[in-house]
């Protein structure tokens, strides 16, 4: 299983600035990491609903919930200045707009680890649920898990654990957009706070 670092320094965003944060509020429990893209192109996918969404670019925000007790991780990716692109026709009004997503990616996950830097790292367990406000929804990676099974390298229980942690995700986070939504922009505001107040919560080793 891949080690993964959640200031994403293999997408090039290691000169940008990236927080940490520990949030316990009656919305979440865990530690909520953000990254500030300051410059950049912009990147996209194609899904059938949302049509061309923007991942990272030019001042979009990426917020990584890593929830106490819980297999996976979840990352939020922001519009920049509060605002839908323009190719997203379809994107619904909900209740806060301070917070715009353009999509959620939830990684499921095996445990995390803490680097010598102070990064969190998290141990990929190859599945991923993607799902978008237009309302997408996607179980990706789904092979990779099934190879790993097959190869020995997981065993059954780790196997249906990722499986168990997956539809999980999908039963409480994608089910009910809206509320997800309010959720994240309820922890958003929590974490914009922290940063505000506590600038040296910004890990050295990412500062611009």
């Amino acid at each position: 299983m891949k080690h993964k670092r959640l200031n994403r320094d293999g997408w090039g965003f290691q000169g940008f600035p990236y927080y940490q944060v520990r949030i316990d509020t009656d919305d979440f429990h865990g530690t909520a990491c953000v990254i500030k893209l300051l410059d950049g192109e912009y990147q996209y996918w194609e899904t059938p609903k949302s049509g061309k969404l923007a991942v990272c670019g030019r001042g979009m925000t990426w917020m990584q919930l890593v929830p106490d007790y819980a297999k996976h991780v979840i990352t939020v990716k922001y519009f920049p200045d509060n605002e839908p692109g323009i190719e997203r026709k379809h994107y619904p009004k909900f209740v806060n707009t301070q917070y715009p997503v353009s999509v959620w990616y939830v990684d499921i996950t095996d445990g995390i680890e803490i680097a010598e830097d102070g990064t969190i790292i998290y141990i990929d367990k190859y599945l991923d649920v993607i799902f978008t406000p237009e309302g997408d929804v996607v179980v990706d990676d789904r092979d990779e898990l099934d190879a790993a099974l097959e190869s020995g390298e997981l065993t059954k229980e780790s196997y249906e654990a990722a499986i168990a942690e997956g539809d999980k995700v999908l039963r409480e986070l994608s089910k009910d957009i809206p509320t997800t939504e309010a959720w994240c922009a309820r922890i958003r505001k929590a974490v914009e706070e922290k940063i505000t107040a506590n600038p040296e919560l910004q890990i050295s080793g990412a500062r611009v």
